[in-house]
Formats: structure tokens, sequence, C-alpha cells
């Protein structure tokens, strides 16, 4: 297989601007390739959305093309160097996704070897399901099943417990606890500025944060910026 992946956790990392901690990894993870197809649905203003990350990634040299600007698509995804899935609501994204009838043809193409790059609810739609996303459902997508080119689950944004707050709502590990009663799937925990990628069958953590594991019936676990997770592509 020689799908390449890479996944990050947010698109903005304090005290950076937008896409700054990533630029060096999405760089030298698209290489060579010049024309970025974008997927902008998971924001409510698809054009002024896509004229952002036309300037941003502008400015890396890299020329953007929004998919909600193709009169088809279908065609874009099929004619494209490589695709970039921004962040905003993972319900919005994914449903526009089921909608224009994109998931199949995307998939086949990451199968393939075309680059794709996602961002908090763009990384989200890569994984098997959407189950452990943090959003807020504003919109009902015909299923929860995504992508599914990683086999895994991801929590981008990951926050780990304040032992200070006062807060009484759940925390990310009760959350993630929760869906392990319900789902098998391993869930990354995230941090901003980490992000993970996937070339053919290794997987690397890379970023300037560290990540936490979470598999169902078994102790968290943490990894830091360079660890390898070959083993999250290997579906029990």
């Amino acid at each position: 297989m020689t799908r390449r992946i890479l996944l990050i956790s947010s698109s903005t990392c304090h005290p950076t601007g937008y896409l700054d901690h990533a630029e060096p990894e999405i760089r030298d993870f698209l290489g060579a390739t010049r024309r970025v197809l974008f997927f902008p649905w998971a924001l409510r203003n698809c054009d002024a959305y896509a004229a952002k990350v036309r300037e941003r990634l502008g400015r890396m040299d890299f020329e953007v093309e929004s998919a909600h600007d193709a009169p088809d698509p279908v065609r874009a995804v099929e004619d494209a160097q490589a695709v970039f899935v921004g962040g905003g609501n993972t319900f919005r994204l994914l449903k526009k996704m089921y909608e224009l009838d994109l998931l199949v043809p995307l998939r086949r193409r990451v199968w393939e070897g075309m680059p794709y790059v996602g961002s908090s609810a763009g990384s989200n739609v890569a994984c098997a399901t959407i189950r452990s996303t943090n959003d807020m459902p504003i919109l009902e997508p015909p299923s929860l099943a995504a992508l599914a080119i990683v086999p895994f689950n991801l929590n981008p944004h990951y926050l780990d417990p304040d032992p200070t707050s006062t807060h009484k709502g759940e925390t990310r590990e009760e959350r993630i606890a929760q869906f392990h009663e319900e789902n098998d799937q391993a869930v990354v925990g995230l941090r901003e500025g980490a992000m993970l990628r996937i070339e053919g069958e290794t997987v690397s953590l890379r970023g300037i944060a560290r990540a936490r594991l979470f598999r169902k019936g078994e102790p968290a676990a943490e990894f830091d910026s360079g660890d390898r997770l070959d083993f999250l592509l290997v579906q029990k």
C-alpha cells in the first residue's frame, strides 16, 4: 500500500499563526507537489476559508484549488496532485463529503498514493469513524463512518485533565473511555502541535507535542515526537 497521509491536530498552535507550526512538515511531506485541492466544507463560509488557505499555502509556493469551486468535485479529486482537508466542524464536513459522493474516489486516490493532509476535522474524517471528535453535531451526516484510510481514530486538540480545575464536566480521557465502552478502535489523543505522518505501513509522531494513546482495556500510553507507532495500522 502506497498511502501517504499527514494528520495534523490543529491548524494553529499558540503562539504562532495559521499553519506556522506545521509548515516545515507540510513542505517536506508534499515535496515537489505544486497543486493542492482544498476541502473547505468544515466551515460555513467556504469562499473566505479557501482564500485564507490559498494565501497561506501560496506562501509555501503551492497553488490551491478549492473543491467547492470545482464544476465537478469528484473529477477534481480524480485529477488532484494532493488534497488538504481543513479544520472546523467534523459533522458538517463529513455530511458534505457524503452529499457530493467524495468518500469512495478520495479513498481510492489515497490508496494509490496521492498525498492527503488533514487538520483537526480534516484529520478526523481520515479515520475509521468520527465518533471520537470533540465537535458538536450541528448537522447529521448519513453515517459516522468516515474515509477509513487509517484504521484508528483521533481526538485532535487533546487536553490533559487539569488537577486544579473546579469544572465538573467530563475530561477528554473520560469521554474516550466512554467511546471504548462501545467501540474497539484505538484513539490517538493528538495534543495541539502534534501530527501523525503515515507512509505506506509506517506511522511516526511528528511536531512539537506529545500524543496519548488509548486502547480498549489497556492503560493509556504516552509517545514523543519521533516515535514510531506502526502498530496502529494493524487491525486486531
